[in-house]
């Protein structure tokens, strides 16, 4: 499947494709080994309804992402399994950040998804966090994956396209808020990881910046 252009992209959305090389992306995947360490992936549920999500999950930096069936979704400053503080975020990916966000203040969260040959994401909007002015940057590592973006409303158009291990996309601007999605995984398309699978990083600003 050809890699969409990153023109006929959404206003706000960049696509920016084999921006890791493999030698990068190894030593993310060193790093993020490190943070699992530190804060073991676990299975998040939904909110009221207790479904576990197909991905597992952790997270690094001053804040996490956590969604549960009682709490639902939110950010909060310690591991829900362990009750332990995140590991902080690696330099390559606030590196990463400093280089294309276009925010002058760092990132506080690092979602850290591992997809399975058989995880999805339904499509959904990044708004658990009070400054939107700062973008989503996403990171994918290992097998290949289709991507799906629309608009800011849940009925819009959308688009799909395929990411691999070492592309960049940029969720921002009047895009920030656009909904996205993972449809399908396909298996054994990288030897980036040892037991094949994906890993998904985003780095998010939570907090009104200042």
């Amino acid at each position: 499947m050809p890699t969409l252009p990153a023109p006929t992209l959404p206003q706000g959305i960049r696509y920016l494709p084999d921006y890791f090389d493999r030698a990068a992306q190894a030593a993310l995947v060193e790093d993020i080994r490190r943070v699992v360490e530190a804060a073991p992936l676990y299975t998040p549920a939904m909110p009221r309804t207790g479904k576990e999500m197909s991905v597992r999950m952790t997270n690094c930096g001053e804040l996490g992402w956590v969604t549960d069936k009682e709490r639902g979704y939110r950010y909060q400053p310690t591991h829900p399994v362990t009750g332990e503080p995140w590991p902080p975020i690696p330099q390559a990916l606030l590196d990463l950040w400093r280089e294309v966000a276009g925010h002058p203040w760092p990132p506080q969260a690092c979602l850290v998804n591992f997809y399975s040959d058989k995880a999805r994401m339904g499509q959904h909007q990044d708004r658990d966090e009070s400054d939107l002015s700062a973008p989503v940057v996403s990171v994918s590592l290992g097998d290949d994956c289709l991507f799906r973006v629309g608009g800011t409303k849940r009925g819009d158009p959308t688009l799909s396209f395929r990411l691999r291990s070492g592309d960049i996309v940029v969720l921002g601007g009047p895009s920030r808020l656009a909904f996205h999605g993972v449809d399908r995984i396909y298996p054994a398309t990288s030897t980036l990881l040892k037991s094949g699978g994906r890993i998904n990083l985003t780095l998010r600003r939570v907090t009104a910046s200042g």
